[in-house]
């Protein structure tokens, strides 16, 4: 979870949002934290490899599942992809000529040397899991020690320096909130705040390879959120602080910079604070990837079970345990989402909403395999789930509102494209597996249409044509979650298994 977002989220938010995205970050942990809570029993009580692609599998079949699983396996690659750009980026802020040609400041993405370098680091993460899952979990624990200190002395360094310039944060000046309340919900929503947190499915997709799922599932999540919300809140606030009023002369949207922290400690010559963020540069993103890479090719692996996917992608090496085709088909994609989308603000963007479009069946999902599942004998159970679950489901569905049109209908377009490969093999099956599991999935399929369509005559706000207002659109989305919801859980296939 601590991966390129504390190096880049303050200032793509600060962009959106201008001040007021320290807010952003509070409302993301608490959403996030409502969904963590059904992945939480859902890790718990069905330990799976790729656990995220195959709830929705269980609960509402094939249909529901795919598309489902398709989003989340989408979002994971590219993520892998921008931990890769934003270690470049920030190095395109080191003195040498050839490093500068790394990144192109007025596109906001990496130039073709870049992607090289880029490919090489993806390459990099695919090797470290080519061996053992345990390997690279040791190395690891190295990793994040590492990654929670820097963030943490970054802090402290620029309070310490930066504390007569926090007047930026003057709300009296109307300086905190520059593009009014849209402009929090836009930064939550595709600024970073749902990438930062995006790691938090990690244990989820690995809980078919926890010793103990019910008890280390549950604690691995909850405890990690808790841990970042803080890193992340006062990450924020020193970024903004510690900027002067000539960095945002042409106002926060203009706020332009490829390395933002290397910058802030140049400009207070804090050279030891430059060499000890460049090394966080490649630490954070490099051990985030590497996991990413794993959680990748584990919802690869939960795919090809599902049976969308050949064979040979679910095949374990004998000796290490680890589906090894699976992984380099995994970087293969991570390498041609770098090649589509070479900068971490756009590559960022898209992967929101599509983690968005996954997150968004958990809590379906996890009362769905409640009511099939009367009888679970000594599971994990969240109390309170039957409202933290349709209200987890109504914050996700205003999240993807707030992603703005046109993106919102860009990226459910991309995940619905996916629906190909899904009847490529119900056709090679005769369709046997939809005449069974459709009637269960439709429900999603009109969900996403009906986000979409709200979000283009919505606000303005949020690029929508105006037809609803603000406060208009909002309420319909939230009826809308209610009713699908309601419709989702109904639309649940008969009972898949019970837990013992």
């Amino acid at each position: 979870m601590i991966g390129s977002g504390w190096m880049l989220a303050g200032w793509k938010m600060s962009r959106i949002a201008g001040p007021a995205a320290i807010i952003a970050w509070p409302i993301g942990a608490l959403v996030i934290f409502l969904l963590a809570l059904n992945y939480a029993e859902l890790g718990s009580n069905y330990p799976e490899r790729g656990g995220m692609a195959r709830y929705t599998q269980m609960s509402h079949g094939s249909f529901a599942g795919f598309i489902s699983a398709w989003a989340g396996w989408i979002s994971i690659v590219a993520t892998t992809s921008i931990e890769a750009v934003s270690t470049v980026q920030y190095a395109s802020s080191w003195e040498w000529t050839w490093a500068r040609d790394l990144y192109n400041k007025h596109t906001l993405m990496l130039t073709n040397t870049g992607f090289i370098f880029s490919v090489v680091l993806l390459i990099a993460y695919f090797l470290a899991n080519y061996w053992s899952i345990r390997l690279l979990i040791r190395f690891n624990i190295l990793l994040v020690i590492v990654k929670i200190v820097i963030p943490i002395v970054t802090c402290l360094a620029l309070f310490h320096a930066a504390f007569s310039h926090y007047h930026t944060l003057d709300i009296s000046r109307g300086n905190f909130t520059p593009y009014g309340v849209s402009g929090i919900f836009t930064a939550f929503a595709t600024g970073g705040v749902i990438f930062s947190f995006l790691g938090f499915q990690t244990p989820v997709n690995l809980s078919g390879e926890a010793r103990n799922p019910r008890r280390d599932i549950p604690l691995a999540i909850l405890i990690s959120i808790i841990v970042i919300t803080l890193i992340y809140v006062v990450l924020q606030i020193a970024f903004v602080g510690a900027l002067s009023p000539q960095d945002i002369i042409n106002g926060w949207h203009a706020l332009n910079m490829n390395s933002p922290y290397i910058h802030l400690a140049l400009a207070f010559n804090l050279q030891w604070l430059v060499t000890t963020i460049y090394v966080g540069a490649f630490v954070s993103p490099s051990g985030a990837g590497m996991l990413f890479t794993t959680t990748g090719s584990r919802m690869l692996y939960a795919i090809e079970k599902n049976g969308y996917m050949p064979k040979v992608i679910s095949k374990l090496d004998p000796v290490f345990n680890v589906p090894r085709v699976a992984l380099f088909v995994t970087l293969l994609v991570a390498i041609a989402f770098l090649w589509l989308f070479r900068g971490w603000s756009s590559l960022v963007s898209i992967v929101s909403v599509a983690i968005l479009i996954t997150f968004a069946n958990g809590p379906v999902s996890a009362m769905a395999l409640r009511k099939q599942n009367h009888t679970v004998k000594n599971g994990f159970r969240i109390k309170g789930l039957s409202v933290i679950a349709p209200l987890a489901f109504i914050i996700v569905s205003l999240s993807l509102y707030w992603s703005r049109w046109p993106l919102t209908g860009q990226v459910i377009l991309i995940i619905l494209l996916g629906l190909v490969i899904y009847f490529y093999y119900e056709i090679c099956r005769r369709c046997k597996r939809f005449k069974a599991d459709g009637k269960s999935g439709i429900w999603l399929i009109c969900y996403l249409l009906s986000i979409a369509f709200v979000s283009y005559v919505g606000s303005t706000e949020y690029g929508g044509k105006g037809y609803l207002n603000s406060s208009m659109s909002m309420i319909v989305i939230i009826l809308l979650a209610l009713f699908y919801f309601y419709w989702g859980i109904r639309s649940r296939i008969p009972q898949h298994t019970t837990v013992n």
